[in-house]
């Protein structure tokens, strides 16, 4: 066997660090690795749905379908000259690897393509179909990538048994926290209509913010849960916007416009939420108008195949029992869950995602590979 060494992961890495790929611009990245699998033996399909590049790669054939599960874009890297180093390009200090990206999430990418290679070369007649799915439109609106993926999945009738996401699932040290599932994501665009007047003649006005403000409250103060869901936080919502009046302190707003987001339990659909709130809100006499937007619903995998493999492997490979929950934001997991797949998110620590100086600590980035290759030999195990 040729094992990945850390160099492999850590030139990989930084060459898609390099490649600048600010969602839903993928960079170059999904060519690169569909070049390398390609020559692994891989059959590759590209997948492009608006301006999102989309990649399928696969090995074998039947069932089960194990999928690793990536994305290539990165969120913007702020000013530039706040980073200690360029973003885009990597570097290397006190043994950590900087670089958008790096931990959100080019190393587990590069470590699923080393994983493959290895397997394949292990395991060329592995049991199933072996995959890896990657999109540049995770980090964006996510409309034209995975979800667009798994629309197309089911209209062929592709299934996906099992799926490891390589999102920075870590809390301090690698494989401290896997999530087994994800609350689901509802935001509201609402818009409160008033009459627009003189603050001196409020009998000649309807103020929308006077309006708004206790549906507000009483959408901010409700206990959603009618119980604890287990494995899962309590549904939540949380107010992001709140926009009125036209900048003159005398001038009652003839509108004010709120965002709000649930994040929410199996306890709900977002059908059910939205019925909830809307009643709510005609109850208050708002006279008001409402966009929403479906993010995902909650997805829960239970004990199985995967989550025996994942929790195995860690013990083998790190000495290390993982806390396995539901917390966090969305990721792109919540698509692939209704394909009828096991779903797991295991990657590295994510102090950094998304900050100034985003990093990776490069003994964890030497791990992953062999990590998710004794995730895939376990599965098939089980």
């Amino acid at each position: 066997m040729v094992a990945s060494t850390a160099s492999d992961v850590l030139a990989l890495t930084s060459e898609l660090i390099g490649r600048v790929s600010v969602t839903p611009e993928d960079g170059g990245c999904q060519e690169l690795i569909a070049r390398r699998l390609e020559a692994a033996g891989c059959t590759i399909e590209h997948l492009p749905f608006g301006a999102v590049r989309n990649l399928w790669v696969t090995h074998g054939s039947g069932s089960p379908v194990l999928c690793f599960l990536g994305h290539t874009d990165v969120v913007p890297s702020g000013p530039a000259s706040d980073w200690a180093s360029p973003p885009f390009m990597p570097s290397i200090r006190d043994g950590v690897l900087h670089g958008r990206g790096a931990a959100d999430m080019k190393g587990s990418v590069a470590a699923f393509v080393l994983a493959i290679e290895a397997l394949l070369r292990d395991q060329p007649d592995h049991p199933g179909t072996l995959a890896l799915l990657l999109t540049s439109d995770e980090e964006g609106d996510a409309l034209d990538g995975v979800r667009r993926v798994c629309e197309e999945f089911r209209h062929r009738g592709q299934v996906i048994d099992a799926c490891l996401v390589g999102e920075p699932s870590s809390a301090k040290e690698l494989g401290d926290v896997v999530r087994i599932g994800r609350r689901g994501s509802l935001t509201a665009n609402l818009r409160v209509m008033g009459v627009q007047g003189h603050v001196a003649y409020p009998d000649k006005a309807v103020n929308p913010i006077h309006r708004a403000l206790p549906a507000l409250q009483a959408l901010c103060e409700r206990q959603w849960d009618p119980k604890p869901y287990p494995d899962f936080p309590p549904t939540s919502l949380q107010i992001a916007n709140f926009n009125a009046g036209t900048g003159a302190s005398n001038v009652i707003p003839g509108s004010a416009e709120v965002q709000f987001n649930l994040r929410y339990s199996p306890h709900w659909r977002a059908d059910t939420l939205i019925a909830e709130i809307e009643t709510l809100l005609r109850t208050h006499g708002l006279n008001f108008e409402i966009h929403w937007h479906r993010s995902g619903e909650p997805f829960y995998t239970g004990e199985g195949r995967l989550r025996t493999a994942v929790r195995e492997a860690l013990l083998e490979q790190l000495g290390r029992v993982p806390d396995e929950n539901t917390g966090g934001g969305t990721s792109d997991g919540r698509f692939v869950a209704p394909l009828g797949a096991e779903v797991v998110e295991l990657g590295p620590v994510n102090a950094s995602i998304h900050k100034i100086d985003e990093a990776i600590d490069l003994a964890a980035l030497e791990a992953l590979p062999g990590l998710y290759r004794a995730i895939a030999q376990r599965y098939w195990v089980a």
